[in-house]
């Protein structure tokens, strides 16, 4: 149950909080006062879409706080996202600039999951959703919301059977090929088979010769330099230090100091040639890794070349080798292989038949069922001698629903013949057969609260005070909140929440407000007559809601 809806900074709504209570809620306003903006921040807290165009002028951000009384399913749905739990469920929705934020009893969350557990707390019925039963396809899905638990797992059933069925004669319609084309497939996966086998691969291959591959080439580059500083230290610099020694050898026995000076450079000439020596066998060993270089690039690109064509890594490739393989096989033995397949279908077309035939029979017992209630429902709404039927066809094709077709049978007035909804003209006739629809599946929904949302158009009088009195028998069973612009309705109200646009400080703002005794009977009086509250107008008022008071006291005495 809705117990309470904070919205803040919201279009035209400066700040309101509006506490619901059980059985019926109204709530009433002129015409442009605000009543959609209720609906509409409600149904962001509920994760519907947002944009800044509803921030309200002047205003950063917006709030809107819903909170509910829980029930075991949400509780479940919630632990199963590990939301803490409590007695309530707090759902917010912020909106600041173009971002939006979602919270779950203070926890954020994604705006798609409000959604999720607003489904299980709340169902709203649009003023404008009595359109949907102009849709043939909706008829059917009306009708499985009825069967509820009692068809869920043969409509599981039939899904998954479905779902084999599908997959296999999809399989089998792209599996025609002419022989000449199954040959050249065949010779072709045979080729890329044999590219991949002939590598013969090995899981993580890729990456040790990846790593191989950098290491002889910094290798490579070490080969190179080595090679530019022996060429300089075995040439040029080797001969000058040789010669420089010879020069002064030469006059060595003239002065004792040109002694340590030969030395010296008799040592550099040992230096340099030792050097000379260790570069020349450091570079042999080198030019022994070149060819293993060599080796190692081209087991890289061989790699690489198939992963480009077969998959990121050697496992994807390997994977393919594997599933091209299959086909190959399949191509080989092609009319094995097509025979199965066909066998295969054949039985999953069965499975779907039969499955599909069950949930036929089912469908047409309950919609027996639900058509009489309907019937029923739609005689307190004021329709003569309504007659209300389900017409079922069987599809050439299967679905995910079976094989199906249903669509809902009217004649709305005695001596008219039966005929479907879409050829019945009225709007107002399509709202009290939706309604009529909505409160017999609400005796079977577990949602404690229901909304409607204006679906009084098109009515008035006599059948306007037989909706009030149906959606008063739904609001006995679950908390009820209607926006409304018809007296009768408003009349049966538990609780009357008045909805008004006002001028502040050069500034609009809608507002809502409870009602209590003789501002209910104000209410009451504007929406029968308009703005001006007269004698009269109050006395209607009057009439109507002790006609309301009677309706409800007469429920009461039957109860007990």
């Amino acid at each position: 149950m809705l117990l309470n809806l904070h919205i803040k900074n919201l279009i035209l709504i400066e700040e309101e909080e509006i506490s619901f209570s059980p059985g019926l809620n109204i709530l009433s306003g002129e015409t442009g006062a605000g009543k959609s903006i209720i609906l509409g921040a409600l149904s962001l807290a509920l994760g519907g879409r947002a944009n800044r165009d509803m921030i309200r002028d002047g205003s950063r951000d917006a709030l809107v706080e819903a909170v509910f009384s829980s029930c075991p399913e949400v509780d479940e749905l919630l632990s199963s996202y590990d939301i803490e739990l409590s007695d309530q469920v707090i759902l917010t929705r912020k909106l600041s600039g173009d971002k939006s934020m979602a919270r779950i009893n203070g926890e954020t969350v994604p705006a798609g999951r409000l959604k999720e557990v607003g489904a299980l707390l709340i169902d709203i019925y649009g003023q404008h959703e009595h359109q949907s039963l102009l849709k043939k396809g909706r008829h059917l899905e009306l009708l499985d919301a009825y069967m509820g638990e009692r068809a869920a797992a043969l409509l599981d059933d039939v899904k998954s059977a479905y779902k084999r069925y599908a997959a296999a004669k999809k399989e089998l319609d792209g599996s025609k090929v002419d022989e000449s084309e199954r040959l050249r497939e065949l010779s072709f996966l045979e080729h890329e088979i044999s590219e991949i086998m002939d590598a013969k691969l090995t899981p993580g291959e890729d990456e040790a010769v990846e790593e191989e591959y950098k290491r002889l080439s910094s290798a490579q580059k070490i080969s190179d330099a080595l090679s530019g500083a022996y060429d300089e230290i075995s040439g040029k610099a080797y001969d000058e230090i040789s010669r420089a020694l010879r020069i002064l050898s030469e006059v060595e026995d003239l002065d004792p100091k040109l002694s340590e000076m030969v030395s010296s450079l008799s040592d550099a000439e040992s230096i340099v040639s030792d050097v000379s020596r260790e570069i020349s066998a450091y570079i042999s060993d080198m030019d022994q890794g070149a060819e293993r270089f060599s080796d190692v690039e081209k087991r890289l690109d061989t790699i690489n070349t198939l992963k480009s064509k077969y998959g990121r890594t050697i496992e994807e490739v390997m994977s393919a080798a594997e599933e091209k393989q299959k086909q190959a096989d399949k191509l080989r033995d092609y009319d094995i292989y097509l025979e199965d397949l066909k066998s295969r279908v054949a039985q999953y077309e069965a499975e779907v038949e039969e499955l599909s035939s069950k949930l036929s029979a089912m469908r047409k017992e309950a919609a027996k069922e639900l058509c009489a209630a309907v019937r029923e429902n739609l005689l307190e709404l004021q329709f003569l001698d309504a007659v209300f039927e389900m017409e079922f066809t069987k599809k050439d094709t299967y679905g995910a629903g079976g094989y199906d077709e249903a669509e809902f049978m009217m004649s709305a007035n005695p001596g008219e013949p039966i005929r479907p909804l879409s050829a019945i003209a009225s709007g107002g006739e399509l709202s009290r057969v939706m309604l009529a629809i909505k409160t017999i599946l609400a005796k079977k929904d577990t949602i404690d609260t229901l909304i409607f949302d204006e679906i009084d158009a098109g009515i008035s009088g006599r059948t306007a005070q037989a909706v009030s009195e149906k959606i008063y028998l739904v609001a006995k069973e679950r908390q009820v909140i209607c926006i409304t612009h018809l007296p009768q309705i408003a009349a049966m109200a538990d609780h009357h929440y008045l909805i008004e646009k006002s001028a502040v400080e050069g500034s609009t703002i809608s507002s809502i407000r409870s009602l209590y005794g003789d501002e209910v009977l104000g209410e009451l009086s504007r929406m029968t007559g308009g703005a001006e509250i007269t004698g009269i107008t109050m006395e209607n008022a009057r009439q109507l809601k002790a006609q309301a008071d009677e309706y409800k006291n007469s429920l009461n005495k039957e109860a007990t």
